[in-house]
């Protein structure tokens, strides 16, 4: 198969590993050979509640059984995405009362800036410097990683790139700003946290010029930092959330949530201002009702601190130089880049799954299910460090 794979299936990258997986449950990926890998990845972080969870996969079958796609989004009322809607809806702050839901976060995206454009009548976008909201070509243009886009060019125009947590560039937010996109938890720049002093000037700032604020949750969201929405730790109420990954537990979603006036633009200015045949799919919206479901039931939110606490504690490595992110979304930095890769990789030999990030070369990426337990984080946690310890001390490690 990984022949087949390598030949037929387009690449992303030369460096994919090519891993041929018989099945996952649970924490734990297996491969053709039966060999079990500790998952501390979660697929980049979109299995809040690990692999086929019970629950998620029983909403998929009875759902499957019932009815799938039926008609273009908006057109049909369908159980499962109106219940799944509400359920948002009853998470957020009462302003953010309906959900245009899609396929993905980065179409979520193009949605927010197509919706902003609409609703203020301007064409600036704000962005930060490092972010990274997806690939498509409106997602794209936010980025400021030349690299990236400059074989896709012409982008979007209008574009303008701020410090993330910078007082003083909050200036170049202006009365011809649509609107402000940020990560709530920069996460390809090396899961770097929102001061508060700065989030709440930046809701100012933006409600002063009368541009729209969006917050991307779809890495922090869904509980991975110990409430349904890493936003609501700040006590600011954004115009608009994009969410996706781990939403639908494993299944492709992608989320946008706002005020009920600003989302019916989509219906009127112009009609079928946004339009997807498979968002809200009733199958995948079961899947996410299950999912955010059983988050509450099982009380996922409320161990996660304690979770954090037990991979601190556990890293203690002197090459490791911070761990950097909050809840359930880390990351391991390394003293320098030059081992990181093959960390990982040798790590996966190991059996236990970690991962990169886009720009910060040093980090080691730890975004486990929520599902995690104390005994899986304290083994990831030896592995990691005893690998670490091959690389920068060969001698000592033997």
């Amino acid at each position: 198969m990984k022949t087949d794979f390598f030949k037929y299936q387009a690449p992303t990258t030369p460096f994919a590993p090519g891993l041929e997986i018989k099945r996952a449950a649970g924490n734990y990926i297996y491969d053709q050979q039966g060999k079990k890998y500790l998952d501390m990845v979660a697929g980049v972080s979109a299995l809040p509640l690990g692999h086929c969870h019970p629950a998620v996969v029983q909403a998929i079958q009875k759902q499957a059984a019932t009815y799938m796609h039926v008609m273009v989004y908006g057109e049909y009322a369908q159980a499962p995405a109106v219940l799944l809607c509400k359920k948002i809806a009853a998470t957020m702050p009462p302003a953010l009362d309906m959900t245009y839901l899609v396929n993905s976060g980065t179409e979520a995206m193009e949605a927010a800036l197509k919706l902003a454009r609409t609703v203020t009548q301007r064409s600036e976008i704000v962005a930060m410097n490092n972010c990274y909201h997806g690939n498509t070509l409106g997602s794209l243009s936010l980025m400021n990683y030349e690299e990236r886009k400059a074989p896709f060019r012409p982008l979007l125009p209008d574009i303008k790139n701020i410090q993330f947590n910078c007082l003083r560039d909050l200036s170049l937010i202006t009365e011809k700003t649509a609107a402000v996109v940020i990560e709530t938890i920069q996460g390809g720049a090396g899961f770097i946290m929102p001061h508060p002093r700065w989030l709440q000037a930046l809701r100012e700032r933006c409600t002063a010029m009368g541009a729209l604020l969006i917050l991307d949750e779809i890495q922090p969201g869904v509980g991975r930092t110990g409430s349904m929405w890493h936003f609501s730790k700040y006590g600011i109420v954004p115009d608009a959330v994009i969410t996706g990954k781990g939403l639908a537990g494993g299944m492709p979603i992608g989320a946008l949530t706002a005020r009920t006036a600003h989302l019916e633009y989509f219906k009127k200015a112009p009609i079928l201002g946004h339009i997807t045949t498979f968002g809200g799919n009733p199958v995948i919206a079961a899947a996410a009702l299950a999912t955010l479901t059983q988050i509450e039931q099982e009380g996922l939110m409320e161990q996660v601190r304690d979770k954090e606490l037990r991979f601190r504690e556990s890293l203690t490595s002197p090459y490791i130089k911070e761990v950097r992110g909050t809840g359930l979304m880390l990351a391991a930095i390394l003293q320098d880049d030059q081992h990181t890769a093959a960390i990982v990789d040798r790590c996966r030999e190991k059996g236990v799954i970690f991962f990169l990030l886009l720009y910060e070369k040093r980090a080691i990426r730890m975004t486990p299910p929520l599902t995690i337990t104390q005994g899986e984080i304290d083994h990831a946690c030896h592995v990691l460090q005893e690998t670490i310890l091959e690389f920068y001390d060969p001698v000592r490690a033997h």
